[in-house]
C-alpha cells in the first residue's frame, strides 16, 4: 500500500471509530481483507458496531475459520451485497467476544443471519422449539441454544427488538429450551417418564417473559402419580427427571453451558425437596410460606411438562397469591426485604451494583410488585407477571401517575439495556458496570451514545439510577400503601353494600349522605374516579378516627369538586408522602381550617412534601412573608387591590399553620402523635404573630403608597401589644397596637396628624372589608386613656403622658410592647422610652403591688361571663391564662431592671428566665407553664373546633369530643379532658396565689 493510501485508510479508521486504527490497518492490509478494505459500505458498519476493532478482529477470525476458500469469499460476497446481514453479524462481532468464539468454532452458523422469514424477527416458543428440533444430546442443545442466541443479539444490538422484545424472546428461548431439555431427560430414563406427570414452572425472570442473556433460570417442579404406579415411587422419578433436567442445562462443555436451572424458590429453599406433589405444594403455602414466597409467586407460568398439571398448580396458588396482603404487616415485610438486600451487597460494589444497588433495577420490580399484590388483590388487571406490563396497568388504573409511570418504563428499559450490553460481551452471569475505560466505551456506544460514550453513559446511568431511587422512595414507602394494605379485601373496593356496613361500623351519623358523596366521587370510568376508588377506602377509616366522619367527608367532597379538573390534585394524595392522611385529619378536626381551604382549595398543595423533606407546612417566617406581600402591593393597582392581595397571604398561611397545628397535634394514621405540646403552641403563637405583622406591614405600604407615593409627610409606626406583642396569637385574636407618628422636618403637626390618622383609618377599612378572606381587626384599645385618647400620637406625646399620667397598668402592658411594622428607627426610640416605664430601676412600690393585685381580682369578679363556669374559662378561670401572665408580669416588674432576661414579651420565655434566675422552682415553673400551654392549646382547639373564638370548652357534644381529640383524648373520653384541665389549673392557681397574692417578694 502506498503511503498516501495507508494515511487515508488510517485516518478513515479513525473517523469510523476504530482505538487501535494502527493495528486495524495492519489486518486490512493483507489480500483477504482487502474488500473489506476497498468497500466503504463494510468499513461504515464495522464504525456503526459497538466496538469496531473487536467487531473487525471477529470478522477476521470468522474468515479464517470457514472450511473453504469459496466460503471464506461467500461470506465476503454477502456482506458486501446484503446490508442486513452485514448489520446483524458485524453488529454481534462488535459486542459479543462470546458470540464471536461460538462462530469460529461453527462458522456456518453465520448463515443463520442471511434472511429473516416475517415469524423471526419476532419469534415465539414454537419458533424457537423449531430451531431446537432434532437434538440427540446436551451438547448438540448447547451448539443450538448459542445459534437462536445469536439471532436474538443480532436482533437487538440492530435495534430490530427493543430491550423488552428481547427479554420476552430470551424468556422464550428459555421455555422451549427447557422442554427440549426435559425431552432428553426423557429420552435417557423412559420408565422414570411412564411413572410420573411432571410440570415445570417458571419462576422469576423466565416466568416473567423478562430474561437476561445470563441468567439463572428459576422453576419450581410439580409432580403428580400416574396410573397404577405409586406416590413414593413416582416422586422419585419425577426427581431423577428434573435433576437430569437441571443437569442437562448447568453442565459446562467447550460449547459452555446453558445456565444454570435453580429451583431454590421451590417450598423450603434447598432444604425441601426438590418436586412435590401439587397437594403437597398447596398444603405449604397456606401454612408456612412467607410472605417473599407469594412475592416470587406474581412470576409464576408454566412452561415445560404436563400442560394440564401447569395450569392446575396455578389454579390452585393463584388465589393464595391475591391474599398476601391480607397477612399481617405484609408492607412492612416487602420493605424489611428489599433494605436487606440492600444491606448485604459488599460495600465495594454498591456503586456499580446495576441489580441490587440503591437505583437499580430491583427498586423499580420491588415498588411494582408490592403495588401489584396491594392493588392487585380486587383489581385483576394488575396481574402481570412482566414488570413493564404491570407498570403500564398500574398507570392506567390510577394507582402511579402517569408521568412517574413514563420515567420509570424509561429508567428501567434504560437499566436493562445496561444489564443486556454488559453480559453479553462475555455471556457471564453479573450486574456489575465494568470501570475498564475501553469496557464503559464499548457499553455507551452499544447504547447508541457515540460522541464521548463514556461521560455521556455515567450521566445517563446516573439520571436513571437517580430517577428510580427517587420513585421507589416515593411508591415503595407510600403511607397510603400500608393503610390500603390493611383493608379487608371486601372493604378495599367500595361496593354499595359492603360500604353502607362499612359507614355504619365506622361510626358515620349518616350513612345515607356519606353513600352519596361516595358515588359522586368514586362514579364512573374516569382515571379520577378510579383514583377516588383508592383513595377512598382509606380516607373512610382516618375521618372515622375523628370526632365527625360526616363532616370530614363532606368536606373531602367539596375540595375534590373544587379541585376536580386539577391534574395535581388526587396525584399528590395518591402519591405524596403523608398527604392524603395529612388532609383527612385536616377536613375532618373542625371549621376553621375547611373553611379556610374551601376559600382557596389549591392550598391543599401544602399538605404535601414541600421541598421534598417535608417542610411543607413548616412556617414561612416573617421576612419571607413580608418579601411576598410587599411584592404583591407593589404590584397592585390601587390600595385595596394590594391589601386584598395581603389578605389572600394571610388566609393561605392561617391555613398552612392550622393544617401543621392538627397534624402534630393528632399525628397520621401512619404518623403517631409525639408532638411537643409547649413547641405547637409556640408555632401557632409565632407564625400567626408573624402573619399579622406581614399583612399590616403590606397593608401600610399600599396606604401610603395610594395616597402620598413613596413618602408619608410623618414617620409612622406599628407597636404590637398584648399577645400579638408577646408572639402569642391565636386563631381568632385581634391584633392589639399603639400607633406613634413623628412629623418629618418641615412638616405641620397637624399635617402630619391628619396623615396618620388617615392612614390608620384606612388600614382598618380595608383589612375588614368585606371578602373571602377573613378580616383582621385592628384593636388599640391599650393606647394612653384608652378609647377615650387619640388613636395615633407623637413620639413626644407618649414622653409627656407616660411622664406625667401613667398608671401602672399601663406599664404592665407595655411589658408586651414590640415594634413590627413601619420606620424602624421611630419603633426603636419608642422602645428606649418606655423601657424605664416596664422595667423599672428600684422595682415595684408595695402601692404599685397592692393595685395590680386589686385590678387582677376586680377583673376577676367583673370581666367574666355572665352564667360561664370560672373553673373551665381558659382566660379568666383558676389556673388559667390571666393568672400565669400576670404573675411572671409582677415577676418582670419586680426583677425586669436587674435581671436581662426578663426583659422579653414572650410569656414562656419570661417564665424560664425567672427560673434561672432563681425567681421560680422547677415544680412551680413546670406547673405554670404546663397551665398557660392547656389553655393556650384550649382556646386555639375552640377556634379550630367551630370556627369562632372562645374562652371556654363547647358544650355541644361533638365539639368538645372534637377539642378533646385535638387535645389526645380518644373517644369517649370527654370528660377524662375536663378532669385533666381542673387539676392542672387547679395546681396552676395555688402556685399563683402564693406568688401572686402572697408576700414573697
Amino acid at each position: 500500500m502506498t503511503p498516501g493510501r495507508r494515511s487515508s485508510t488510517f485516518t478513515r479508521l479513525l473517523r469510523h471509530g476504530f482505538t487501535d486504527a494502527t493495528a486495524a490497518e495492519r489486518l486490512l492490509d493483507t489480500p483477504e481483507l482487502a474488500p473489506v478494505r476497498d468497500d466503504p459500505f463494510l468499513l461504515e458498519a464495522l464504525g456503526a458496531t459497538a466496538d469496531p476493532d473487536l467487531a473487525l478482529h471477529g470478522l477476521v477470525r470468522l474468515l479464517e475459520a470457514q472450511p473453504a476458500p469459496n466460503s471464506h469469499r461467500e461470506l465476503l460476497d454477502t456482506l458486501i451485497a446484503a446490508k442486513p446481514l452485514r448489520d446483524r453479524l458485524l453488529g454481534v462481532l462488535g459486542a459479543s467476544a462470546a458470540l464471536t468464539d461460538h462462530l469460529a468454532r461453527h462458522p456456518a452458523d453465520w448463515q443463520a443471519l442471511v434472511t429473516y422469514e416475517p415469524h423471526d424477527l419476532h419469534p415465539g416458543v414454537t419458533e424457537f422449539e423449531r430451531g431446537l428440533a432434532g437434538v440427540t444430546d446436551p451438547v448438540e442443545l448447547r451448539v443450538a441454544y448459542r445459534r437462536c442466541l445469536l439471532s436474538i443479539a443480532a436482533r437487538d444490538v440492530c435495534g430490530t427488538t427493543d430491550v423488552a422484545e428481547t427479554a420476552a424472546e430470551l424468556a422464550d428461548l428459555a421455555t422451549a429450551t427447557l422442554r427440549a431439555a426435559l425431552a432428553l431427560a426423557q429420552a435417557e430414563a423412559p420408565e422414570d417418564a411412564a411413572a410420573c406427570r411432571l410440570a415445570v414452572i417458571g419462576m422469576g425472570k423466565c416466568g416473567g417473559h423478562e430474561l437476561n442473556y445470563v441468567s439463572d433460570v428459576d422453576v419450581i417442579f410439580v409432580a403428580e402419580v400416574t396410573e397404577g404406579t405409586d406416590e413414593t415411587k413416582a416422586l422419585k422419578a419425577a426427581t431423577a427427571l428434573a435433576s437430569r433436567l437441571m443437569r442437562i442445562c448447568s453442565e459446562t462443555t467447550i460449547e459452555g453451558s446453558i445456565w444454570p436451572v435453580d429451583a431454590n424458590l421451590r417450598p423450603e429453599g434447598r432444604n425441601g425437596p426438590l418436586v412435590r406433589t401439587l397437594s403437597s405444594h398447596l398444603a405449604y403455602y397456606q401454612r408456612w410460606a412467607k410472605t417473599w414466597e407469594f412475592q416470587a409467586l406474581l412470576k409464576a407460568r408454566p412452561v415445560a411438562g404436563d400442560e394440564d398439571l401447569g395450569r392446575a398448580y396455578l389454579d390452585a396458588l393463584d388465589p393464595l397469591v391475591w391474599q398476601a396482603a391480607d397477612r399481617d404487616n405484609f408492607v412492612a415485610d416487602v420493605q424489611k426485604m428489599r433494605r436487606r438486600v440492600v444491606d448485604n451487597i459488599p460495600p465495594a460494589e454498591v456503586e456499580r451494583e446495576l441489580k441490587l444497588g440503591p437505583g437499580g433495577l430491583r427498586d423499580v420490580e420491588f415498588a411494582v410488585q408490592l403495588l401489584q399484590l396491594v392493588h392487585g388483590r380486587t383489581d385483576p388487571t394488575l396481574r402481570s407477571g412482566t414488570t413493564l406490563d404491570a407498570l403500564g396497568a398500574l398507570a392506567a388504573g390510577g394507582y402511579v401517575g402517569r408521568e412517574d409511570a413514563a420515567r420509570l418504563d424509561e429508567a428501567y428499559r434504560f437499566l436493562r439495556a445496561m444489564e443486556h450490553r454488559i453480559q453479553l460481551y462475555r455471556l457471564r452471569r453479573t450486574h456489575l458496570v465494568p470501570t475498564a475505560e475501553d469496557d464503559l466505551r464499548r457499553l455507551g456506544r452499544s447504547l447508541g451514545l457515540r460522541v464521548n460514550p463514556v461521560t455521556e453513559l455515567n450521566r445517563e446511568w446516573k439520571r436513571h439510577s437517580t430517577v428510580v431511587r427517587r420513585l421507589h422512595e416515593k411508591l415503595f414507602y407510600r403511607p397510603l400503601l400500608d393503610a390500603v394494605a390493611q383493608l379487608a379485601p371486601g372493604e378495599a373496593r367500595l361496593r354499595p353494600e359492603a360500604a353502607r356496613e362499612r359507614l355504619v361500623a365506622l361510626g358515620y351519623a349518616d350513612p345515607a349522605a356519606a353513600l352519596r358523596h361516595l358515588e359522586a366521587l368514586a362514579s364512573g370510568v374516569t382515571r379520577k374516579a378510579a383514583i377516588q376508588r383508592t383513595l377512598l377506602p382509606v380516607l373512610l377509616g382516618w375521618f372515622a378516627d375523628s370526632a365527625d366522619p360526616d363532616a370530614g367527608l363532606l368536606n373531602f367532597r367539596k375540595v375534590s369538586d373544587a379541585l376536580g379538573k386539577t391534574p395535581w390534585y388526587l396525584r399528590l394524595l395518591r402519591d405524596e408522602g403523608a398527604a392524603a392522611g395529612n388532609l383527612a385529619r385536616v377536613l375532618s378536626a373542625g371549621r376553621l381550617a375547611p373553611d379556610l381551604l374551601m376559600r382557596a382549595p389549591e392550598a391543599v398543595a401544602l399538605l404535601g412534601d414541600g421541598d421534598g423533606a417535608g417542610t411543607g407546612l413548616a412556617p414561612r417566617g416573617r421576612a419571607a412573608l413580608e418579601q411576598e406581600i410587599l411584592a404583591a402591593v407593589r404590584r397592585a393597582e390601587n390600595a385595596e387591590q394590594g391589601v386584598t392581595a395581603a389578605r389572600g397571604v394571610r388566609r393561605r398561611e392561617l391555613f398552612r399553620t392550622a393544617a401543621a397545628d392538627i397534624v402534630g397535634s393528632y399525628g397520621t394514621e401512619t404518623t403517631p402523635v409525639q408532638a411537643d405540646q409547649g413547641a405547637l403552641v409556640d408555632l401557632v403563637g409565632g407564625a400567626v404573630s408573624d402573619l399579622t405583622a406581614a399583612t399590616l406591614a403590606g397593608t401600610l405600604r399600599a396606604v401610603v403608597r395610594a395616597g402620598w407615593g413613596d413618602t408619608l409627610p410623618t414617620r409612622f409606626a406599628i407597636i404590637g401589644m398584648g399577645r400579638f406583642g408577646g408572639h402569642e396569637l391565636g386563631y381568632g385574636s385581634d391584633a392589639d397596637v399603639l400607633f406613634v407618628h413623628e412629623p418629618r422636618d418641615g412638616v405641620d403637626e397637624h399635617e402630619a396628624a391628619a396623615a396618620a390618622n388617615k392612614v390608620v383609618a384606612e388600614m382598618r377599612r380595608l383589612l375588614q372589608l368585606p371578602s373571602a378572606d377573613p378580616p383582621l381587626l385592628i384593636d388599640a384599645g391599650l393606647r394612653p386613656e384608652g378609647k377615650s385618647g387619640p388613636l395615633v400620637r407623637t413620639l413626644k406625646s407618649y414622653a409627656a403622658y407616660y411622664s406625667r399620667w401613667s398608671l401602672v397598668w399601663e406599664s404592665q402592658a407595655l411589658l408586651r410592647a414590640e415594634p413590627f411594622a413601619g420606620d424602624e428607627d421611630l419603633g426603636r426610640r419608642f422602645v428606649e422610652l418606655i423601657d424605664p416605664l416596664r422595667y423599672p430601676a428600684r422595682g415595684l412600690t408595695e402601692d404599685a403591688v397592692r393595685e395590680i393585685r386589686r385590678l387582677k381580682a376586680r377583673m376577676e369578679s367583673e370581666r367574666l361571663p355572665r352564667g360561664a363556669d370560672p373553673r373551665l374559662h381558659t382566660k379568666l378561670g383558676p389556673g388559667g391564662l390571666s393568672d400565669v401572665e400576670w404573675t411572671v408580669q409582677l415577676l418582670q416588674l419586680r426583677h425586669g431592671h436587674q435581671i436581662p432576661g426578663l426583659r422579653t414579651t414572650r410569656t414562656r420565655a419570661a417564665l424560664a428566665a425567672a427560673h434561672a434566675a432563681g425567681l421560680l422552682g422547677e415544680e412551680e415553673t413546670t406547673t405554670l407553664d404546663e397551665a398557660w400551654v392547656l389553655a393556650t392549646r384550649v382556646r386555639n382547639a375552640v377556634m379550630l373546633v367551630r370556627g369562632r373564638a372562645g374562652d371556654t370548652f363547647p358544650t355541644q357534644p361533638r365539639e368538645l369530643a372534637a377539642v378533646g381529640r385535638y387535645l389526645g383524648y380518644g373517644e369517649g373520653h370527654a370528660g377524662d379532658m375536663l378532669d385533666a384541665y381542673g387539676r392542672t389549673t387547679r395546681k396552676a392557681r395555688a402556685v399563683m396565689e402564693e406568688l401572686f397574692y402572697g408576700d414573697a417578694s
